[in-house]
């Protein structure tokens, strides 16, 4: 039998509430931290790749230009200068025996041989063979020497590469140089095969001037024209 004063327990009319975890919580300023560090995570990728980037774009260009500097670098020795081996103590003190030098084969298409230019010709006696002398007369001009001084024209030949041990105190001449020859002699006056034995070398015969010794080392440098100047 029921009892009507019994009470039943309380029942709640409330819906419930469901609380995420506190480590779900996700709020509006983590939200936006998270979105700039999306933003910045390829900026920071780009700076760390711009100066590999950059070194590889340097290395390029650097062969590049090395390989070119090479090339012209062949060009120019292979067409416009040529190795020679010096052979005997003709032109000592400037040159020595088995001295290699440079020499330049179209300098004289642009311009005149000069008395003092070192250069090298065919000898005139047999094309195989190539000798190297220092120009004395030009073309049209008379040579004499008297006692080892040089005259051209008479006047003397000021010859500051001519050791007094190397001079030739011995006569010759006077010779006319003819039209387009040249009259060449070594610095080594008592060892020299030169004009005064062969007489003047035709301008066709002179194929280059000495422009640069290499080897040995010690002698490594330019070989500039000395001038031969008269007074």
């Amino acid at each position: 039998m029921d009892r009507p004063d019994e009470k039943q327990p309380a029942t709640s009319t409330s819906p419930e509430i469901s609380v995420p975890a506190a480590s779900s919580v996700v709020t509006a300023s983590q939200m936006a931290a998270s979105v700039r560090n999306a933003q910045l995570a390829p900026s920071a990728t780009t700076e760390r790749s711009t100066p590999l980037h950059s070194l590889r774009s340097e290395i390029r260009v650097w062969t590049r230009d090395l390989l070119i500097a090479i090339g012209l670098a062949l060009v120019i020795i292979v067409f416009l200068y040529q190795p020679v081996k010096v052979e005997g103590t003709s032109m000592a003190p400037l040159l020595s025996d088995q001295e290699r030098i440079f020499i330049n084969k179209f300098v004289y298409r642009f311009e005149p041989i000069q008395r003092g230019d070192v250069v090298v010709f065919w000898y005139p006696f047999d094309h195989s063979k190539s000798f190297i002398k220092r120009v004395i007369g030009l073309p049209g001009e008379t040579v004499e020497i008297r006692q080892g001084t040089v005259y051209v024209n008479g006047k003397i030949v000021l010859e500051p590469y001519v050791p007094p041990q190397y001079e030739d105190l011995s006569d010759f001449g006077p010779k006319l140089v003819d039209k387009d020859c040249y009259f060449v002699m070594g610095d080594h006056r008592i060892s020299s095969n030169d004009s005064r034995v062969f007489g003047p070398v035709p301008i066709q015969n002179i194929y280059g001037r000495a422009v640069f010794a290499y080897w040995p080392v010690d002698h490594f440098g330019s070989l500039s024209t000395t001038d031969a100047d008269t007074k």
